[in-house]
């Protein structure tokens, strides 16, 4: 295929981004606010700042002076010590509340116009009549088309206070006819387990993304339901999981573990050590379990999956994953802004310290994928790099590593023919969008498990894409495949939300198919 990017160094741009404020988040759920008399440094802080807001020759933003200082100042400590300016931070704590204050859609800006790409389950838009496919034109007399609004801007018109009502024309392309629609502005949950699902009759499979205040219960819930079903081996997939709560990551180790086996322990400064144990009898303890994680799995990820490899529960499948073992906590500025200050580091049962090595420049600290990609690591086991003298045992025996990241049980390595070249990614989001938008009504019948089994078994629809984007004389058999894979995955993910993107996904995914090859090998036994 014509200009194929390489995506895995593609992908490594966005992926130190998410890291650097996903990690940050492992942090004790409180927050310390000190005394505000000023004296000592502070007081030579406020000075400078009042002799810079009064004296100085020109006009200046002292409060983003600010700003840039407490960054700066920050950016010295550790690569996980984070500022987070007042209009951010509502965002930040609302991602890991597991909720937000809303209407309930997810939406795209299409052509200038807010688009509803679905309704979110029981939420207040679904419950007022709102539908995929529905275009919104007004919000309290305020015009959303044709202004070039960013998401964000469209978002801080449809939240508000709990109970508020948001007056909004729709126009319902399916009818041709514009709507008034009032909406009660609501909770909407925001879901960190995107998916729980039965692989086959015995394997059930959860995937995580972060570790919000909501995740435990979340979590609960799908093992209930997954083990009603007849689970009897679990996959728990941590992969692109950058970390959260550290008390939620415990709760989720307890139902794996024996009561009184150690999860984790932390360690201050002045050499405190805190230690978590699992508290009561696990509801999965006995049965079989795969912890699915990748150079992207850090923080709490990390210590889910290094307490139960260092109990020898389950086996690790994967890569070697981030190696972030620092705890912060949230301490508020006074001002509506915060820092998440490294407080402690965090050890798994045998003592690791999984936190690599930094230095002054933090920019430095997230080139480790790059390097990762120029040694060879995501493609061979024997490219990970160990230490002995960081070297540990398991209770049984297992031998394991300290010094940045888990070292899976099983490697598998990065499946590079697998990425979709990322020239006409924004192509085919729209093609997709598009297709759907004008297919609803023949779309509607399908069901997940039939769509992938048998939709466009024919190529039609992928063909129509290839011929819109000039590529249908210029492929390859083996680019077409995975362009079909990846146009038939989004397609699912509209009409049955994230259930339909990873079934189609699932048939190609290697950590997946590793999963059963070694179960084939446990039964064969």
């Amino acid at each position: 295929m014509k200009n194929k990017v390489n995506l895995p160094l593609f992908i490594g741009l966005g992926i130190a981004f998410g890291i650097l404020i996903g990690s940050t988040f492992n942090y004790k759920d409180s927050a310390i606010v000190f005394s505000t008399s000023k004296t000592g440094n502070e007081a030579k802080i406020k000075r400078l700042i009042d002799y810079i807001q009064y004296e100085y020759v020109d006009e200046v933003d002292t409060d983003s002076l600010l700003d840039e200082a407490i960054e700066n100042m920050l950016e010295k400590l550790d690569p996980h010590s984070v500022y987070i300016p007042k209009e951010n931070l509502a965002q930040v704590t609302e991602r890991m509340q597991g909720n937000f204050v809303g209407v309930g859609i997810q939406f795209r800006m299409y052509k200038d116009t807010l688009m509803v790409v679905r309704t979110i389950e029981d939420g207040p838009s679904e419950k007022a009549g709102i539908l995929a496919g529905d275009r919104f034109l007004v919000a309290n007399n305020d015009t959303l088309y044709g202004k070039k609004y960013s998401s964000f801007d469209i978002m801080k018109s449809l939240k508000g206070i709990p109970d508020s009502e948001i007056d909004l024309l729709v126009y319902r392309k399916s009818t041709g006819e514009k709507i008034n629609i009032p909406v009660t502005r609501g909770k909407v949950n925001i879901k960190s387990i995107p998916v729980a699902y039965m692989l086959n009759d015995s394997v059930g499979y959860i995937k995580m993304e972060r570790f919000a205040n909501t995740t435990y219960d979340e979590f609960k819930e799908s093992l209930d339901n997954l083990k009603s079903k007849g689970m009897n081996t679990m996959v728990l997939d941590l992969r692109d999981n950058s970390g959260g709560y550290l008390h939620i990551a415990n709760q989720i180790i307890d139902e794996f573990l024996e009561k009184g086996k150690l999860i984790v322990y932390t360690k201050n400064k002045k050499g405190a050590i805190n230690k978590s144990f699992a508290e009561k009898e696990g509801a999965f303890e006995d049965g079989t379990l795969y912890v699915l994680i990748n150079e992207n799995s850090a923080s709490a990820s990390e210590i889910v999956a290094g307490a139960l490899q260092d109990n020898d529960k389950g086996i690790i499948v994967g890569r070697r994953s981030f190696g972030k073992g620092l705890v912060q906590q949230e301490m508020k500025l006074g001002d509506g802004s915060a820092v998440r200050l490294t407080t402690s580091r965090y050890y798994t049962p045998t003592g690791r310290s999984i936190q690599r090595p930094y230095g002054e420049e933090s920019e430095n600290y997230y080139k480790d994928y790059f390097e990762r990609v120029e040694n060879g690591e995501l493609l061979s086991a024997d490219s990970i790099k160990t230490v002995d003298s960081l070297m540990f045992k398991t209770p049984k025996g297992k031998i394991v590593y300290g010094g940045g990241g888990i070292v899976p049980d099983v490697f598998v390595p990065i499946d590079t023919t697998s990425y979709v070249s990322g020239v006409f990614v924004t192509d085919l989001n729209n093609f997709v969008f598009e297709y759907v938008d004008n297919n609803r009504k023949k779309l509607k019948d399908w069901d997940v498990d039939t769509f992938v089994k048998e939709f466009d078994k024919d190529n039609k629809v992928l063909h129509q894409y290839l011929k819109k984007v000039n590529l249908d004389k210029n492929i390859s058999k083996k680019d077409k495949v995975i362009i079909h894979r990846y146009l038939k995955s989004l397609i699912a993910q509209n009409l049955f939300d994230d259930l339909g993107y990873y079934k189609v996904q699932e048939s190609s995914d290697k950590m997946i198919s590793k999963i059963f090859e070694l179960e084939n090998k446990k039964n064969d036994k």
